[in-house]
């Protein structure tokens, strides 16, 4: 990366980069979600074949440490009522002597496999669909997280697992792919990535985390993932991707290597075509089970918690297979 003066600004690097504004009208708040309408709910189901189910979230509040952004804190878990409370006389009483244990906690909403809001990132002072990143101040009045956990997230998943077909078991830091690398390894895994498909995409890099002391996970932190292009958006708005799902912590690979521009897929795809963005999933047993049985495409269920204003939530996407 080069000096900050050498880096373009979003607004130009993207000058010509295409837009889902208005397609679903001035009001819409949850973008390429709409084209996961009923008929591609039954198509999901329909993809339903053993009836075997999996959890996408990693665990919350562990008590070696979460997967989460540098420079935010994992989650805090507190116990605020449990058996202790009676030992020493302080719970309080019910007819019966019926005893709880109560807890609350403390996290980012972005703190664990979550969804992000459309209007999470912005630059022009524009976030998705043309609204004005003053919306965002003090809570998002425009393309919060609340639309897309009120409309629930239901289709067809199909698994592209980028480290399987690399020969490894998590690509390397700052290791890149575009969509023909995910057309190519589709191809390999017996699969078709289809229109509408919801797009999740396995690097191994958030297994990981629970390989290694969490300051060697952070230390030179720079995730590997799909990169920009011209090419690779326009392929994504063609192919009308609903939600792309990955097991890193932004979906894409930290800098872009040409541009030097932080996180640019964030911009061409979420704000400017809608895409929602799924992070912090874990995958591998789910890799692992679609290697055996040799099927990488399912039914995608999810929907983050319905947080008022929220720029993300977090969420626990289900696979049946």
């Amino acid at each position: 990366m080069g000096e900050v003066k050498d880096v373009p600004l979003l607004s130009e690097l993207l000058k010509d980069s295409p837009k889902n504004w208005g397609k679903w009208g001035a009001d819409d708040e949850v973008g390429s979600l709409n084209y996961l309408t009923s008929l591609e709910v039954i198509r999901g189901v329909g993809m339903v074949r053993s009836g075997k189910v999996f959890t996408l979230q990693v665990p919350m509040g562990a008590p070696e440490g979460d997967p989460i952004w540098p420079g935010r804190r994992t989650a805090q878990r507190v116990n605020v009522m449990d058996h202790s409370h009676y030992q020493c006389g302080k719970g309080p009483h019910f007819p019966g002597e019926l005893h709880y244990a109560d807890d609350m906690m403390i996290m980012y909403l972005q703190g664990s496999t979550q969804y992000d809001a459309l209007g999470h990132v912005w630059y022009d002072d524009q976030i998705y669909n043309g609204f004005e990143a003053e919306t965002t101040t003090g809570g998002m009045t425009k393309a919060s997280v609340l639309p897309i956990a009120e409309k629930g997230v239901v289709g067809r998943g199909v698994l592209i697992d980028m480290a399987r077909y690399r020969l490894k078991n998590v690509l390397d830091r700052g290791e890149t792919f575009d969509h023909e690398d995910l057309m190519a390894a589709a191809a390999q895994q017996g699969v078709e990535i289809k229109k509408h498909d919801i797009l999740i995409i396995r690097t191994g890099f958030i297994g990981s985390f629970y390989t290694m002391p969490s300051d060697n996970f952070y230390d030179n932190f720079v995730e590997p993932g799909l990169t920009y292009s011209p090419e690779l958006v326009s392929w994504f708005k063609d192919m009308e991707i609903p939600n792309l799902v990955t097991d890193t912590i932004a979906n894409e690979v930290t800098i872009d290597p040409v541009s030097g521009i932080a996180l640019p897929l964030h911009s061409a795809l979420m704000r400017n075509l809608g895409v929602a963005f799924t992070e912090i999933t874990i995958l591998d047993e789910l890799a692992d089970d679609c290697a055996a049985d040799g099927q990488w495409a399912f039914l995608y269920v999810a929907a983050p918690l319905k947080v008022v204003g929220g720029s993300g939530a977090p969420v626990n996407p289900v696979v049946i297979k």
